[in-house]
């Protein structure tokens, strides 16, 4: 498939693919899906790169006029040539080739498949790049603005200050912030339980800041949208949209936009970026690894290991600039 305009892959219509399927294979990816959102407990967003890879691999075999059970590793490579030909980056192709495996693995446990070859399917190794992050005077600036904005003790105001200071305080993902219910802030040891990926809980600490301005929200800011929405609401979720139901992760992201906008010279950003800006500061103050590891709730030291090279770019520009011998 040519790539766009933007230079990106234009991605088939999967749900269309999917339709076409014969049944047989249409059952096996049903299979597939609920093995992946129920047995483990992935996120919806999750299960649907998952099943929409096993999707396109599934459609490259049969229109080749195979049989599931004669998937193999030379389909497998030729599957993902194809992706690589329409224009599918390097980062896209790991990723691909990262599902793939999963799938047969599965495939091959369930009796689908008698052999894995995903087993021994390589790929382009990713390029792993982080987005720009604040530098912490610049983060200082974005939490000043949200609480100028929220100095007139609007109730929306009031919400979006609370957003922007929690995500940034605790550096969790904008599904778990949007996760969370009320019963999940504790003030008394200022911490906030979130469920993250894969169903995993974790209890990650915020601030002063972070907590005035949620308990701004909870005692004035979140009443008044509940009673402007009609009534009691039967959301229990701690951020709420204007009509009173659980805030949605694009309100979120333009939240922190908005935000990260009045400051001049800052990088524009949406949640992710203040996450892993408050990563990146976490290590400049003098955080160890294994302890951003577990605030971030990443899978694997190498993912956190990440924010190093940040750092360690900041101190090389502040050595060029400052030392007489640089």
């Amino acid at each position: 498939m040519p790539p766009s305009r933007s230079g990106r892959a234009r991605r088939p219509d999967l749900r269309a693919l999917r339709a076409a399927l014969p049944e047989p294979v249409r059952a096996v990816v049903t299979a597939y899906e609920r093995h992946l959102g129920l047995e483990r407990g992935l996120s919806a967003h999750t299960v649907r790169a998952y099943v929409g890879d096993a999707v396109s691999l599934l459609g490259f075999v049969v229109d080749g006029g195979d049989e599931v059970a004669e998937l193999d590793l030379a389909r497998l490579r030729a599957w993902l040539a194809a992706q690589q030909s329409g224009g599918a980056s390097r980062t896209t192709l790991a990723r691909r080739a990262a599902s793939a495996r999963t799938f047969t693995a599965w495939a091959h446990r369930t009796g689908v498949l008698a052999t894995d070859p995903g087993g021994r399917l390589a790929a382009p190794r990713a390029h792993r790049t982080l987005p720009g992050v604040l530098r912490a005077g610049q983060a200082g600036e974005v939490m000043q603005a949200s609480a100028a904005g929220a100095a007139q003790r609007d109730p929306v105001a009031l919400r979006d200050r609370a957003i922007v200071e929690l995500l940034y305080a605790t550096g969790i993902r904008v599904s778990e912030l949007c996760g969370l219910d009320v019963g999940g802030a504790d003030f008394s040891r200022r911490v906030v339980t979130v469920l993250g990926k894969g169903g995993k809980e974790r209890v990650v600490p915020f601030g002063v800041p972070a907590a005035e301005a949620l308990a701004d929200w909870i005692d004035e800011g979140r009443p008044k949208i509940v009673a402007e929405s009609g009534g009691e609401s039967v959301e229990p979720a701690l951020f709420l949209g204007v009509r009173g139901k659980r805030v949605d992760p694009r309100a979120v992201r333009r939240v922190v936009h908005d935000a990260v906008s009045a400051v001049p010279g800052a990088v524009d950003m949406g949640p992710h970026g203040l996450r892993h800006s408050a990563a990146t500061h976490l290590l400049e103050g003098g955080a160890d690894l294994r302890s951003v590891q577990e605030l971030l709730g990443h899978a694997t030291l190498a993912t956190t290991q990440l924010y190093t090279h940040v750092t360690v770019d900041r101190l090389k520009a502040i050595h060029d600039r400052a030392h007489p011998r640089a």
